[in-house]
């Protein structure tokens, strides 16, 4: 959490007995404290969209060495986010694709440079029905599409200069 922009936050695990069901016989609570001096209440009641996002990836960092999901998804965990904490989401992310298949829908160029691979989904009107497009990158493609996330509409040189930089591509 305190590399995540939640610095000085808490993470309570609250265990409470309870009467024995197909569930078990305890009920489990997070409680979170996102930042310093805050009080630990009910992640479910208290967390934004974004920190809860991140608390995720937090707890999937930590737990992935005992975890045998092969495939962890992680839809827009960079929402709210950006700069230096979209840099440590991203390695943080590619650090857990080391004994995991990541699957990430990310807006943020510095989340998706960290993937060993990118795919561009676009969404077309077709018939009055929205159609769905997933095309795989090629390296080239890559580069334009981290320098669109990066400058918009208007993709320069140094859009594609910042690109290939964030790619670690010469």
């Amino acid at each position: 959490m305190q590399r995540l922009a939640m610095s000085g936050g808490q993470l309570q695990v609250l265990v409470s007995p309870t009467e024995a069901s197909r569930y078990g016989i305890d009920q489990i609570e997070f409680l979170i404290a996102a930042h310093s001096g805050s009080t630990p209440k009910p992640l479910a009641k208290v967390a934004s969209g974004g920190e809860l996002a991140r608390i995720s990836l937090a707890i999937s960092v930590i737990t992935s060495k005992a975890s045998f999901t092969p495939t962890l998804i992680f839809d827009e965990v960079d929402s709210g986010i950006g700069g230096a904490v979209a840099q440590t989401v991203g390695e943080l992310l590619k650090q857990l694709g080391g004994s995991h298949q990541i699957l990430c829908v990310t807006h943020l160029a510095q989340v998706a440079a960290q993937g060993d691979h990118h795919f561009k989904v676009s969404k077309q009107p077709l018939d009055g029905k929205t159609h769905s497009d997933v095309k795989s990158l090629s390296r080239q493609e890559r580069i334009e599409e981290i320098a669109r996330m990066l400058g918009g509409t208007t993709i320069t040189d140094t859009t594609r200069r910042h690109a290939r930089e964030l790619l670690g591509q010469t």
